[in-house]
Protein backbone atom coordinates (compact mmCIF):
# COMPACT_ATOMS: atom_id res chain seq x y z
CA UNK A 1 0.00 0.00 0.00
CA UNK A 2 0.89 3.25 -0.60
CA UNK A 3 0.74 5.73 1.87
CA UNK A 4 0.52 9.00 2.58
CA UNK A 5 0.37 11.94 5.29
CA UNK A 6 -2.05 11.74 8.07
CA UNK A 7 -3.06 14.39 8.53
CA UNK A 8 -2.91 14.39 12.35
CA UNK A 9 0.95 14.68 11.71
CA UNK A 10 0.42 18.47 11.21
CA UNK A 11 -0.76 18.59 15.08
CA UNK A 12 2.44 16.51 15.96
CA UNK A 13 5.24 18.42 14.17
CA UNK A 14 3.97 21.73 15.37
CA UNK A 15 3.99 20.52 18.75
CA UNK A 16 7.57 19.61 18.75
CA UNK A 17 8.77 22.78 16.93
CA UNK A 18 6.21 25.50 18.96
CA UNK A 19 5.88 23.13 22.18
CA UNK A 20 5.17 26.03 24.47
CA UNK A 21 3.37 28.51 22.58
CA UNK A 22 -0.46 29.43 22.45
CA UNK A 23 -2.63 27.05 20.69
CA UNK A 24 -5.95 26.96 21.94
CA UNK A 25 -7.96 29.91 23.61
CA UNK A 26 -11.75 30.05 25.07
CA UNK A 27 -12.29 32.34 27.73
CA UNK A 28 -9.82 32.12 30.77
CA UNK A 29 -8.42 28.20 28.59
CA UNK A 30 -5.63 28.70 27.35
CA UNK A 31 -3.13 25.68 26.40
CA UNK A 32 0.25 25.73 24.55
CA UNK A 33 0.75 23.34 21.30
CA UNK A 34 2.39 20.79 24.08
CA UNK A 35 -0.51 20.15 26.05
CA UNK A 36 -2.88 20.19 22.99
CA UNK A 37 -0.66 17.10 21.49
CA UNK A 38 -0.51 15.48 24.52
CA UNK A 39 -3.93 15.46 25.56
CA UNK A 40 -4.81 14.44 22.12
CA UNK A 41 -1.90 11.29 21.90
CA UNK A 42 -3.63 10.05 25.22
CA UNK A 43 -7.21 10.01 24.22
CA UNK A 44 -5.93 8.32 21.16
CA UNK A 45 -3.98 5.57 23.43
CA UNK A 46 -7.09 5.44 25.29
CA UNK A 47 -9.65 4.60 22.79
CA UNK A 48 -6.99 2.29 21.31
CA UNK A 49 -7.23 0.22 24.43
CA UNK A 50 -11.01 0.55 24.09
CA UNK A 51 -10.82 -1.38 20.81
CA UNK A 52 -11.61 2.06 19.10
CA UNK A 53 -9.38 1.39 15.67
CA UNK A 54 -8.68 2.58 11.90
CA UNK A 55 -12.13 3.11 9.53
CA UNK A 56 -13.95 3.62 13.27
CA UNK A 57 -16.20 6.08 12.72
CA UNK A 58 -16.75 8.83 15.50
CA UNK A 59 -19.64 10.91 15.95
CA UNK A 60 -19.52 14.05 18.05
CA UNK A 61 -22.13 16.43 18.54
CA UNK A 62 -21.28 19.46 20.32
CA UNK A 63 -21.02 23.70 20.72
CA UNK A 64 -17.65 24.77 19.36
CA UNK A 65 -14.87 23.71 22.66
CA UNK A 66 -11.61 23.20 23.42
CA UNK A 67 -12.76 19.22 23.35
CA UNK A 68 -14.23 19.25 20.06
CA UNK A 69 -11.30 20.91 18.96
CA UNK A 70 -8.98 17.95 19.86
CA UNK A 71 -11.18 15.31 18.85
CA UNK A 72 -10.77 16.06 15.29
CA UNK A 73 -7.17 15.80 15.70
CA UNK A 74 -7.94 12.45 17.93
CA UNK A 75 -10.03 11.09 15.15
CA UNK A 76 -6.93 11.62 12.21
CA UNK A 77 -4.20 10.49 14.49
CA UNK A 78 -6.38 7.23 14.64
CA UNK A 79 -6.85 7.04 11.22
CA UNK A 80 -10.56 6.69 12.55
CA UNK A 81 -13.55 8.75 10.46
CA UNK A 82 -14.03 12.25 12.12
CA UNK A 83 -18.38 12.33 11.97
CA UNK A 84 -18.85 15.89 13.12
CA UNK A 85 -22.25 17.19 13.79
CA UNK A 86 -24.00 20.64 13.29
CA UNK A 87 -25.38 20.76 16.67
CA UNK A 88 -28.41 23.14 15.51
CA UNK A 89 -30.13 19.48 14.57
CA UNK A 90 -32.74 18.08 16.55
CA UNK A 91 -32.23 14.28 18.06
CA UNK A 92 -34.16 12.34 15.18
CA UNK A 93 -31.17 14.15 12.62
CA UNK A 94 -28.51 13.30 14.94
CA UNK A 95 -30.35 9.31 15.29
CA UNK A 96 -29.90 9.80 11.14
CA UNK A 97 -26.63 10.11 10.69
CA UNK A 98 -25.25 8.05 13.22
CA UNK A 99 -26.95 5.13 11.48
CA UNK A 100 -26.16 6.00 8.01
CA UNK A 101 -22.62 6.65 9.52
CA UNK A 102 -22.43 3.21 11.05
CA UNK A 103 -21.01 5.08 14.28
CA UNK A 104 -18.92 3.17 16.59
CA UNK A 105 -18.57 5.67 19.09
CA UNK A 106 -20.56 8.84 20.06
CA UNK A 107 -19.05 11.95 21.77
CA UNK A 108 -21.30 15.04 22.84
CA UNK A 109 -20.85 18.02 24.63
CA UNK A 110 -23.07 19.21 28.03
CA UNK A 111 -27.15 19.74 27.05
CA UNK A 112 -26.74 17.15 24.05
CA UNK A 113 -28.00 13.92 26.19
CA UNK A 114 -31.40 13.48 24.01
CA UNK A 115 -29.05 13.45 20.95
CA UNK A 116 -26.90 10.71 22.48
CA UNK A 117 -30.29 8.86 23.42
CA UNK A 118 -31.46 8.84 20.49
CA UNK A 119 -28.23 7.92 18.01
CA UNK A 120 -27.89 5.13 20.88
CA UNK A 121 -31.82 3.60 19.48
CA UNK A 122 -31.21 4.54 16.22
CA UNK A 123 -28.00 2.97 15.31
CA UNK A 124 -27.13 -0.45 17.06
CA UNK A 125 -23.28 -0.08 16.03
CA UNK A 126 -22.70 2.30 18.57
CA UNK A 127 -20.58 0.61 21.08
CA UNK A 128 -19.18 3.70 23.23
CA UNK A 129 -20.35 6.73 24.48
CA UNK A 130 -17.95 9.56 25.71
CA UNK A 131 -18.51 12.89 27.57
CA UNK A 132 -17.26 16.03 27.44
CA UNK A 133 -18.98 17.38 30.44
CA UNK A 134 -19.69 14.80 33.26
CA UNK A 135 -20.47 11.15 31.91
CA UNK A 136 -24.06 9.27 32.90
CA UNK A 137 -24.49 5.36 33.92
CA UNK A 138 -23.06 3.67 31.19
CA UNK A 139 -20.75 6.01 29.54
CA UNK A 140 -16.99 7.07 29.58
CA UNK A 141 -15.84 10.59 31.02
CA UNK A 142 -13.46 12.21 27.93
CA UNK A 143 -10.86 13.99 30.47
CA UNK A 144 -10.67 10.62 32.69
CA UNK A 145 -9.85 8.95 29.49
CA UNK A 146 -7.43 11.66 28.93
CA UNK A 147 -5.94 11.57 32.60
CA UNK A 148 -5.34 7.87 32.91
CA UNK A 149 -3.60 7.60 29.76
CA UNK A 150 -1.75 10.82 30.28
CA UNK A 151 1.95 10.64 28.72
CA UNK A 152 1.40 8.20 26.09
CA UNK A 153 3.20 7.83 23.57
CA UNK A 154 1.80 7.35 19.91
CA UNK A 155 2.13 7.21 16.02
CA UNK A 156 0.29 7.93 13.26
CA UNK A 157 -1.75 5.37 11.91
CA UNK A 158 -0.64 4.61 8.44
CA UNK A 159 -2.97 5.81 5.73
CA UNK A 160 -3.56 5.44 2.02
CA UNK A 161 -4.67 8.57 0.22
CA UNK A 162 -8.45 7.19 -0.34
CA UNK A 163 -8.65 6.39 3.07
CA UNK A 164 -11.15 8.68 4.94
CA UNK A 165 -10.46 10.66 7.55
CA UNK A 166 -14.08 12.88 7.24
CA UNK A 167 -17.71 11.81 6.81
CA UNK A 168 -19.15 16.05 6.26
CA UNK A 169 -22.73 16.12 6.49
CA UNK A 170 -24.14 17.55 4.23
CA UNK A 171 -28.22 17.77 2.82
CA UNK A 172 -29.33 16.74 -0.43
CA UNK A 173 -32.56 17.55 -2.57
CA UNK A 174 -34.35 14.45 -1.64
CA UNK A 175 -34.21 15.30 2.09
CA UNK A 176 -31.73 12.65 3.37
CA UNK A 177 -28.45 13.65 4.97
CA UNK A 178 -25.20 12.59 2.71
CA UNK A 179 -22.14 11.81 3.90
CA UNK A 180 -19.80 13.46 1.85
CA UNK A 181 -15.85 11.27 2.13
CA UNK A 182 -13.23 13.42 2.57
CA UNK A 183 -9.92 11.64 2.71
CA UNK A 184 -6.46 12.39 3.75
CA UNK A 185 -4.71 12.57 0.37
CA UNK A 186 -7.49 14.93 -0.58
CA UNK A 187 -7.32 16.97 2.85
CA UNK A 188 -3.93 17.12 2.39
CA UNK A 189 -4.46 19.05 -0.73
CA UNK A 190 -7.02 21.15 0.61
CA UNK A 191 -4.85 22.11 3.58
CA UNK A 192 -2.12 23.02 0.68
CA UNK A 193 -4.61 25.00 -1.49
CA UNK A 194 -6.15 27.31 1.77
CA UNK A 195 -2.49 27.96 2.75
CA UNK A 196 -1.69 29.63 -0.97
CA UNK A 197 -5.04 30.90 -2.27
CA UNK A 198 -7.02 32.04 1.80
CA UNK A 199 -3.80 33.10 3.73
CA UNK A 200 -0.79 33.39 2.43
CA UNK A 201 2.13 34.24 4.52
CA UNK A 202 -0.09 32.19 7.53
CA UNK A 203 2.81 31.49 10.21
CA UNK A 204 3.03 30.95 13.79
CA UNK A 205 2.89 34.28 15.50
CA UNK A 206 -0.64 34.75 13.51
CA UNK A 207 -3.85 34.14 15.51
CA UNK A 208 -7.58 32.96 13.72
CA UNK A 209 -11.13 33.69 15.56
CA UNK A 210 -13.58 30.95 15.33
CA UNK A 211 -16.93 32.42 14.51
CA UNK A 212 -18.90 29.38 12.57
CA UNK A 213 -19.52 25.75 13.71
CA UNK A 214 -16.01 23.52 13.55
CA UNK A 215 -18.70 20.68 12.97
CA UNK A 216 -18.97 22.35 9.10
CA UNK A 217 -16.69 25.14 7.11
CA UNK A 218 -15.16 26.08 10.46
CA UNK A 219 -13.19 22.77 10.81
CA UNK A 220 -11.45 22.96 7.55
CA UNK A 221 -9.82 25.77 7.94
CA UNK A 222 -8.28 24.12 11.76
CA UNK A 223 -5.98 22.22 9.86
CA UNK A 224 -4.16 25.08 7.86
CA UNK A 225 -3.34 26.99 11.01
CA UNK A 226 -2.53 24.10 12.99
CA UNK A 227 -0.08 23.58 10.48
CA UNK A 228 1.39 27.29 10.57
CA UNK A 229 1.43 27.19 14.21
CA UNK A 230 -1.15 30.45 14.41
CA UNK A 231 -3.42 30.44 17.50
CA UNK A 232 -7.07 29.07 17.72
CA UNK A 233 -9.43 31.42 19.50
CA UNK A 234 -12.80 30.10 20.31
CA UNK A 235 -15.85 32.60 21.25
CA UNK A 236 -16.80 31.73 24.78
CA UNK A 237 -20.80 30.94 23.90
CA UNK A 238 -22.29 29.73 21.11
CA UNK A 239 -24.09 32.87 20.94
CA UNK A 240 -22.90 35.05 18.64
CA UNK A 241 -22.10 38.35 20.18
CA UNK A 242 -20.46 41.20 17.80
CA UNK A 243 -18.72 42.94 20.46
CA UNK A 244 -17.24 39.84 22.35
CA UNK A 245 -15.70 39.28 18.19
CA UNK A 246 -14.43 42.81 18.09
CA UNK A 247 -12.63 42.45 21.70
CA UNK A 248 -11.12 39.74 20.80
CA UNK A 249 -9.63 40.66 17.88
CA UNK A 250 -7.93 43.35 19.68
CA UNK A 251 -7.11 41.36 22.59
CA UNK A 252 -5.64 38.37 20.65
CA UNK A 253 -4.54 40.58 17.45
CA UNK A 254 -6.36 37.85 15.40
CA UNK A 255 -5.00 38.43 11.66
CA UNK A 256 -8.03 35.97 9.70
CA UNK A 257 -10.89 34.36 10.68
CA UNK A 258 -13.63 32.23 8.39
CA UNK A 259 -17.52 33.24 8.20
CA UNK A 260 -20.48 34.15 5.86
CA UNK A 261 -21.76 37.31 4.65
CA UNK A 262 -24.81 37.64 7.06
CA UNK A 263 -22.18 37.45 9.94
CA UNK A 264 -19.65 39.95 8.03
CA UNK A 265 -22.96 42.47 7.43
CA UNK A 266 -23.63 42.31 11.52
CA UNK A 267 -19.95 42.80 12.52
CA UNK A 268 -19.35 45.97 10.42
CA UNK A 269 -22.77 46.80 10.92
CA UNK A 270 -22.14 47.25 14.63
CA UNK A 271 -20.97 49.84 16.96
CA UNK A 272 -18.21 47.38 18.29
CA UNK A 273 -16.86 47.56 15.22
CA UNK A 274 -15.75 50.93 15.54
CA UNK A 275 -14.50 50.72 19.42
CA UNK A 276 -11.79 47.97 19.28
CA UNK A 277 -8.55 47.62 16.95
CA UNK A 278 -9.44 45.78 14.43
CA UNK A 279 -5.81 46.84 12.09
CA UNK A 280 -4.36 43.08 12.83
CA UNK A 281 -6.70 41.50 10.58
CA UNK A 282 -5.17 40.59 6.78
CA UNK A 283 -8.22 37.97 5.65
CA UNK A 284 -11.66 38.08 6.61
CA UNK A 285 -13.00 34.88 4.72
CA UNK A 286 -16.57 34.64 3.72
CA UNK A 287 -18.28 31.71 1.81
CA UNK A 288 -21.92 29.79 1.70
CA UNK A 289 -23.75 32.41 -0.24
CA UNK A 290 -22.44 35.82 -2.41
CA UNK A 291 -22.56 39.09 -0.55
CA UNK A 292 -24.25 42.54 -1.71
CA UNK A 293 -22.35 44.55 -3.25
CA UNK A 294 -23.04 47.21 -1.17
CA UNK A 295 -22.47 45.49 2.10
CA UNK A 296 -19.14 44.65 0.12
CA UNK A 297 -18.27 48.39 -0.33
CA UNK A 298 -18.95 49.10 3.51
CA UNK A 299 -16.65 46.16 4.56
CA UNK A 300 -13.88 47.54 2.73
CA UNK A 301 -14.16 50.88 3.78
CA UNK A 302 -14.52 49.76 7.46
CA UNK A 303 -11.78 46.89 7.52
CA UNK A 304 -9.83 47.81 4.74
CA UNK A 305 -8.67 45.54 1.96
CA UNK A 306 -8.94 42.20 3.63
CA UNK A 307 -11.86 40.65 2.21
CA UNK A 308 -11.62 37.05 0.52
CA UNK A 309 -14.68 35.39 -0.55
CA UNK A 310 -14.90 31.67 -1.97
CA UNK A 311 -17.64 29.12 -3.52
CA UNK A 312 -17.61 25.55 -2.96
CA UNK A 313 -19.16 23.30 -1.23
CA UNK A 314 -18.31 20.28 1.52
CA UNK A 315 -17.98 17.70 -1.29
CA UNK A 316 -14.93 20.19 -2.50
CA UNK A 317 -14.38 21.36 1.07
CA UNK A 318 -15.03 24.95 -0.49
CA UNK A 319 -12.21 24.70 -3.11
CA UNK A 320 -14.11 26.04 -6.14
CA UNK A 321 -13.17 29.34 -6.77
CA UNK A 322 -11.67 31.84 -4.71
CA UNK A 323 -11.33 36.54 -4.75
CA UNK A 324 -8.19 37.51 -2.92
CA UNK A 325 -8.03 40.93 -1.23
CA UNK A 326 -6.37 42.51 -4.38
CA UNK A 327 -9.61 41.70 -6.83
CA UNK A 328 -12.07 42.89 -4.02
CA UNK A 329 -12.25 46.94 -4.76
CA UNK A 330 -15.46 49.57 -3.58
CA UNK A 331 -14.98 50.96 -7.67
CA UNK A 332 -16.96 49.85 -9.81
CA UNK A 333 -15.15 51.41 -12.55
CA UNK A 334 -12.23 49.84 -11.80
CA UNK A 335 -10.76 46.81 -14.55
CA UNK A 336 -10.50 44.62 -11.28
CA UNK A 337 -14.24 44.92 -10.71
CA UNK A 338 -15.92 41.81 -11.55
CA UNK A 339 -19.06 42.57 -9.60
CA UNK A 340 -21.31 39.67 -8.80
CA UNK A 341 -18.24 36.90 -9.39
CA UNK A 342 -17.54 34.66 -6.82
CA UNK A 343 -13.74 34.66 -8.40
CA UNK A 344 -11.34 32.85 -10.16
CA UNK A 345 -10.58 28.86 -9.86
CA UNK A 346 -8.52 27.97 -6.82
CA UNK A 347 -5.03 27.21 -7.55
CA UNK A 348 -5.14 23.35 -8.78
CA UNK A 349 -8.52 22.90 -9.75
CA UNK A 350 -10.27 23.32 -12.96
CA UNK A 351 -14.18 24.75 -13.69
CA UNK A 352 -15.96 24.66 -16.50
CA UNK A 353 -20.23 24.80 -17.53
CA UNK A 354 -21.74 22.54 -19.26
CA UNK A 355 -25.44 22.32 -20.39
CA UNK A 356 -28.01 18.99 -19.29
CA UNK A 357 -26.35 17.05 -21.75
CA UNK A 358 -22.87 17.54 -21.03
CA UNK A 359 -21.51 19.23 -23.61
CA UNK A 360 -19.34 22.44 -22.80
CA UNK A 361 -20.81 25.67 -22.88
CA UNK A 362 -18.61 28.85 -24.13
CA UNK A 363 -17.69 31.57 -22.14
CA UNK A 364 -20.70 33.76 -21.20
CA UNK A 365 -23.27 31.03 -21.69
CA UNK A 366 -25.03 29.82 -18.72
CA UNK A 367 -25.18 26.01 -18.03
CA UNK A 368 -23.90 23.80 -14.41
CA UNK A 369 -21.17 24.65 -13.15
CA UNK A 370 -18.88 21.38 -12.87
CA UNK A 371 -15.23 20.84 -11.34
CA UNK A 372 -12.45 18.60 -11.09
CA UNK A 373 -9.08 18.40 -9.88
CA UNK A 374 -7.57 17.07 -5.92
CA UNK A 375 -10.04 18.92 -3.93
CA UNK A 376 -13.05 16.63 -5.15
CA UNK A 377 -14.66 14.41 -2.55
CA UNK A 378 -14.50 10.83 -3.21
CA UNK A 379 -17.78 10.11 -3.24
CA UNK A 380 -20.98 9.82 -0.81
CA UNK A 381 -20.35 7.49 1.66
CA UNK A 382 -22.63 4.10 0.92
CA UNK A 383 -24.73 6.11 -1.85
CA UNK A 384 -23.97 4.51 -5.56
CA UNK A 385 -27.00 6.03 -6.88
CA UNK A 386 -26.02 10.25 -5.44
CA UNK A 387 -22.67 9.55 -6.90
CA UNK A 388 -23.94 8.10 -10.14
CA UNK A 389 -26.00 11.87 -10.48
CA UNK A 390 -22.64 13.38 -8.90
CA UNK A 391 -20.22 12.79 -11.07
CA UNK A 392 -19.96 12.75 -15.07
CA UNK A 393 -16.51 11.77 -17.54
CA UNK A 394 -14.52 12.88 -14.18
CA UNK A 395 -16.19 16.13 -13.49
CA UNK A 396 -17.93 16.78 -10.40
CA UNK A 397 -21.60 18.12 -10.86
CA UNK A 398 -22.37 20.96 -8.17
CA UNK A 399 -25.68 21.39 -9.02
CA UNK A 400 -25.71 25.03 -9.69
CA UNK A 401 -26.13 27.10 -12.18
CA UNK A 402 -23.75 30.00 -13.92
CA UNK A 403 -21.38 31.15 -16.57
CA UNK A 404 -17.48 32.02 -17.00
CA UNK A 405 -16.38 34.72 -18.55
CA UNK A 406 -13.52 35.12 -20.92
CA UNK A 407 -10.90 35.56 -18.38
CA UNK A 408 -11.91 33.16 -15.89
CA UNK A 409 -14.10 34.63 -13.32
CA UNK A 410 -16.71 32.44 -12.57
CA UNK A 411 -20.71 33.84 -11.61
CA UNK A 412 -23.43 31.60 -10.28
CA UNK A 413 -26.63 32.60 -11.56
CA UNK A 414 -28.96 30.20 -10.03
CA UNK A 415 -29.47 26.49 -8.66
CA UNK A 416 -30.39 23.70 -10.63
CA UNK A 417 -31.88 22.61 -7.50
CA UNK A 418 -34.69 24.58 -5.09
CA UNK A 419 -31.84 24.39 -2.31
CA UNK A 420 -31.77 28.15 -0.55
CA UNK A 421 -29.23 29.66 1.46
CA UNK A 422 -30.13 31.81 4.69
CA UNK A 423 -27.38 33.29 6.90
CA UNK A 424 -25.18 30.79 5.00
CA UNK A 425 -26.77 27.54 5.99
CA UNK A 426 -27.97 25.23 3.19
CA UNK A 427 -31.62 24.57 3.50
CA UNK A 428 -33.49 21.98 1.23
CA UNK A 429 -36.67 22.51 0.70
CA UNK A 430 -37.74 19.03 -0.09
CA UNK A 431 -37.25 17.84 3.60
CA UNK A 432 -39.35 21.00 5.44
CA UNK A 433 -42.08 20.24 3.00
CA UNK A 434 -42.10 15.98 3.63
CA UNK A 435 -42.21 17.02 7.79
CA UNK A 436 -45.07 19.91 7.05
CA UNK A 437 -47.34 17.14 5.19
CA UNK A 438 -46.84 14.90 8.52
CA UNK A 439 -48.74 17.28 10.36
CA UNK A 440 -52.78 16.37 9.92
CA UNK A 441 -54.34 19.75 8.86
CA UNK A 442 -51.86 20.39 5.49
CA UNK A 443 -52.44 19.09 2.56
CA UNK A 444 -50.44 20.62 0.19
CA UNK A 445 -47.11 22.50 0.55
CA UNK A 446 -44.39 24.35 -1.02
CA UNK A 447 -41.02 25.77 0.68
CA UNK A 448 -38.84 27.83 -1.15
CA UNK A 449 -36.05 30.95 -0.29
CA UNK A 450 -36.91 34.55 -1.00
CA UNK A 451 -34.48 37.15 -1.06
CA UNK A 452 -33.79 38.47 2.47
CA UNK A 453 -31.77 41.92 3.29
CA UNK A 454 -30.49 40.34 6.53
CA UNK A 455 -30.00 36.74 5.83
CA UNK A 456 -29.39 36.88 2.19
CA UNK A 457 -32.40 34.64 1.56
CA UNK A 458 -35.51 32.99 3.80
CA UNK A 459 -37.73 30.46 3.74
CA UNK A 460 -41.71 30.78 3.18
CA UNK A 461 -43.82 28.29 3.55
CA UNK A 462 -47.17 28.43 1.14
CA UNK A 463 -49.41 25.68 2.95
CA UNK A 464 -52.78 24.07 1.48
CA UNK A 465 -55.17 22.99 4.35
CA UNK A 466 -57.13 20.06 4.34
CA UNK A 467 -61.17 21.05 4.69
CA UNK A 468 -61.99 22.25 8.05
CA UNK A 469 -59.06 22.27 9.34
CA UNK A 470 -57.70 25.16 11.96
CA UNK A 471 -54.55 25.03 11.84
CA UNK A 472 -52.61 28.50 12.00
CA UNK A 473 -48.86 29.90 11.38
CA UNK A 474 -48.18 29.36 15.29
CA UNK A 475 -49.19 25.82 15.31
CA UNK A 476 -47.11 24.51 12.12
CA UNK A 477 -44.20 26.36 13.80
CA UNK A 478 -44.61 24.42 16.68
CA UNK A 479 -44.87 21.24 15.32
CA UNK A 480 -41.27 21.26 13.49
CA UNK A 481 -39.60 22.35 16.73
CA UNK A 482 -38.36 18.79 17.31
CA UNK A 483 -38.42 17.95 13.97
CA UNK A 484 -36.46 20.11 12.30
CA UNK A 485 -33.14 22.03 13.17
CA UNK A 486 -34.30 25.85 14.00
CA UNK A 487 -32.36 27.45 10.58
CA UNK A 488 -34.50 25.01 8.46
CA UNK A 489 -38.16 26.41 9.56
CA UNK A 490 -39.75 28.63 7.44
CA UNK A 491 -39.77 32.49 8.66
CA UNK A 492 -43.71 33.28 7.80
CA UNK A 493 -45.74 30.82 6.57
CA UNK A 494 -49.26 31.73 4.16
CA UNK A 495 -52.23 29.32 3.75
CA UNK A 496 -53.84 29.71 0.41
CA UNK A 497 -56.67 27.92 -1.23
CA UNK A 498 -54.55 26.22 -3.90
CA UNK A 499 -51.24 25.79 -4.73
CA UNK A 500 -50.41 26.64 -8.55
CA UNK A 501 -49.42 23.79 -11.08
CA UNK A 502 -47.72 23.13 -14.07
CA UNK A 503 -49.59 20.94 -16.74
CA UNK A 504 -47.56 17.62 -16.04
CA UNK A 505 -48.78 18.48 -12.44
CA UNK A 506 -45.39 20.16 -11.49
CA UNK A 507 -45.16 22.70 -8.23
CA UNK A 508 -43.17 25.71 -9.91
CA UNK A 509 -41.44 27.22 -7.63
CA UNK A 510 -40.71 30.49 -9.61
CA UNK A 511 -44.53 30.85 -10.13
CA UNK A 512 -45.27 30.82 -6.24
CA UNK A 513 -42.25 33.22 -5.51
CA UNK A 514 -43.71 35.47 -8.27
CA UNK A 515 -47.67 35.42 -6.76
CA UNK A 516 -46.58 35.96 -3.45
CA UNK A 517 -45.29 39.65 -4.34
CA UNK A 518 -47.89 40.03 -6.43
CA UNK A 519 -50.74 38.57 -3.71
CA UNK A 520 -49.18 41.22 -1.63
CA UNK A 521 -48.36 38.48 1.10
CA UNK A 522 -44.46 40.00 0.77
CA UNK A 523 -42.73 42.81 -0.50
CA UNK A 524 -39.64 43.68 -2.49
CA UNK A 525 -36.53 45.22 -0.59
CA UNK A 526 -38.15 44.11 2.95
CA UNK A 527 -37.46 41.70 5.49
CA UNK A 528 -39.28 38.36 5.17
Amino acid sequence: MSTVLNLGRLLSDTARLYPEREALVQGSLRRTWREVDDRVNAAVAGLRALGIAKGDRLLVVAANCPALFEHMWVAFKLGAVWVPCNFRLVPREIAYIAENAGARAVFYGSGYEAHVDAARAGAPGVKHVLAFGAPRAGEIGYEALIASNAGAAVGEEPVAYDDPLWLFYTSGTTGRSKGAELTHGQMGYVVTNMLADLMPGLAADDASLVVAPLSHGAGAHVPPQVARGAKTVLLASPKFDPDEVWRLVEQHRITNMFTVPTIVKMLIEHPAADRYDHSSLRHVIYAGAPMYRADQKIALAKLGPVLVQYYGMGEVTGCITYLPPHLHTADDASPLARVGSCGIPRTGMEVAIFDLDGKPRAPGEQGEICVRGLGVFKGYFGNPEANAKSFRDGWFRTGDLGRVDEAGYVYITGRASDMYISGGANVYPREVEEVLLTHPAVSEVAVLGVPDPKWGEAGVAVVVRHRRAAADAADLARFLDDKLARYKHPRRIFFWDEIPKSGYGKVPKYLIRAQLYERGDLREGEAV
